[in-house]
């Protein structure tokens, strides 16, 4: 396993990467406006599958061989922005949500919400090549490969959940004050917009 201080310096390097506004980071807080952090825990939990399956399979030389086919990952694009697309006209359209019922809002059950972010996150090239490029520096070839990306992982997936929970929340700080000015009708509008263009990036990504 690495020492301490590679560890410190891969969580320092994709720290202020995750915490960058990006796909991921976009989609938690559309829906931390429109159905609250708690329900939105199970978007993360697909995307951090994505992203933990992305980075693993970067880290082992596969990301290489699933960009080098275009014409695939192009098709699992366009399938993962049309349901964005979906699913933000559905928001579009649904009356104002109350804040505290967010657990009946339609179109958003569990296993909707756990593949939307798995979609999200498998889906966009950038994060393959960026996990192709971050990780291999910080694995030592002359000691077990198991151990060092089972460590890189833990740290990887802690850190963008804390960032995924910090979206989410901000975006559910917003759809309050928004509510308490008597805005609420735009929290579906904030939300809907915010997911065509997770979308639209992903598309052009």
């Amino acid at each position: 396993m690495q020492d301490t201080t590679v560890l410190l310096a891969f969580a320092a390097s994709f720290f202020f990467i995750a915490a960058s506004p990006g796909l991921c980071m976009t989609l938690a807080m559309s829906l931390g406006i429109r159905i609250g952090l708690r329900r939105t825990l199970w978007m993360m939990a697909g995307e951090l599958v994505g992203v933990g399956l992305v980075a693993a399979a970067a880290a082992l030389g596969v990301g290489s061989l699933i960009l080098a086919a275009p014409i695939a990952f192009a098709l699992f694009k366009i399938a993962g922005a049309t349901y964005l697309f979906w699913s933000g006209w559905q928001c579009w359209r649904s009356p104002p949500p109350t804040l505290d019922a967010t657990t009946t809002i339609q179109g958003h059950n569990r296993g909707q919400l756990a593949l939307q972010g798995f979609v999200t996150a498998a889906s966009n090239p950038k994060a393959w090549a960026f996990n192709a490029a971050l990780l291999p520096p910080f694995i030592d070839p002359a000691r077990a490969l198991a151990p060092q990306l089972a460590a890189l992982l833990v740290i990887l997936l802690c850190i963008e959940f804390v960032c995924l929970l910090a979206y989410a929340q901000g975006g559910r700080t917003l759809a309050r004050w928004l509510a308490r000015g008597g805005h609420a009708r735009w929290l579906n509008r904030i939300s809907a917009v915010l997911m065509w263009a997770v979308g639209i990036w992903l598309l052009a990504s």
